[in-house]
């Protein structure tokens, strides 16, 4: 299908990948979200796949989404690269349990829920290198690649715990937070991607004003920030003055995180069908011109929104 999306290699796993993709946290439902319908699920699915995105990241313990994911569009799994995280409670929540015995049983739900064989990436929910190394995580992801279970293997992390993992060079894939108002992880992208790891960006938008992406709050240093403060740095970074005529802030943002040379593709998030085509549109117009990207960044820098150095 010719959609205009480009496309990057996700690292050593070799999967061509479009830049942007779909994070299917949103169908969820309640009660950890907004409520779905199986009519809204399957109309947001299909509306993602018939756009020619090609990249699909859930979790066992996004509520309802895994299984969305099997009822709706596990009849087009030759259409997506699929990938899921272990690692969580059963029937969802925190903390992690990590134990091989709840990874194998995540993985055993997962792939039940999905209505595959097999996901192209399993990645570690986020757990500390402590974690990791106390459960011997990484020989249990092994193990399910060895079974056929996954292709490739990956965890969705941050900082501090980035520099150990890259480190390690054992995982194929990073989920790693970054959009211009959550900058501590740009050197760290570059690091990973020139070690031949794969980078998946969540959180790439930022945020989303209602009306805009449909996401009203987002994660940023651990807090939920409300939309209505979230768009504060932006507008002290004075970036409205950067945005292309009739460019909203959300395609902005998306167009920003797409300038990172090492950015392999983007989770963007929505129950609104209308809003993948809105993501569409702005990642076909690729990234921000050079001088525009740079003057982005200077200005971020200004305020204090800047890289955490890499050491």
């Amino acid at each position: 299908m010719a959609t205009g999306l480009s496309t990057a290699v996700l690292g050593r796993t070799g999967l061509k990948v479009t830049r942007l993709s779909f994070g299917a946290m949103e169908l969820r439902d309640a009660p950890r979200g907004r409520p779905v319908t199986d009519e809204l699920a399957k109309a947001v699915l299909n509306a993602v796949l018939d756009s020619g995105v090609n990249f699909i990241d859930t979790s066992n313990d996004y509520g309802r989404s895994e299984e969305f994911i099997g009822r709706h569009i596990s009849h087009r799994r030759s259409e997506y690269y699929l990938a899921t995280k272990c690692g969580c409670q059963p029937g969802g929540g925190q903390p992690h349990l990590w134990t091989r015995e709840n990874m194998f049983r995540g993985l055993t739900e997962s792939l039940q829920r999905l209505k595959t064989d097999y996901v192209d990436i399993m990645q570690l929910h986020n757990p500390t290198v402590e974690e990791c190394q106390q459960g011997d995580l990484v020989e249990a992801l092994k193990e399910m690649k060895k079974q056929g279970k996954t292709r490739w293997i990956g965890v969705s992390t941050t900082l501090p715990h980035l520099p150990t993992y890259i480190k390690w060079g054992v995982f194929d894939e990073f989920q790693i937070p970054y959009s211009a108002l959550q900058r501590e992880h740009e050197q760290w992208i570059t690091k990973a991607a020139e070690a031949g790891i794969g980078t998946v960006i969540r959180g790439g938008v930022a945020k989303g004003a209602p009306g805009e992406s449909g996401v009203d709050s987002y994660m940023r240093s651990g807090v939920t920030v409300q939309a209505t403060d979230a768009w504060r740095p932006f507008v002290d970074a004075k970036l409205d003055e950067l945005r292309a005529e009739g460019e909203s802030r959300t395609a902005f943002m998306l167009r920003f995180t797409l300038s990172h040379p090492h950015v392999h593709t983007i989770i963007v998030g929505t129950l609104n069908p209308e809003h993948v085509k809105g993501n569409i549109q702005a990642v076909r117009r690729g990234p921000l011109p050079p001088n525009v990207y740079a003057e982005a960044k200077r200005r971020l820098d200004a305020i204090g929104l800047s890289p955490t150095p890499v050491s």
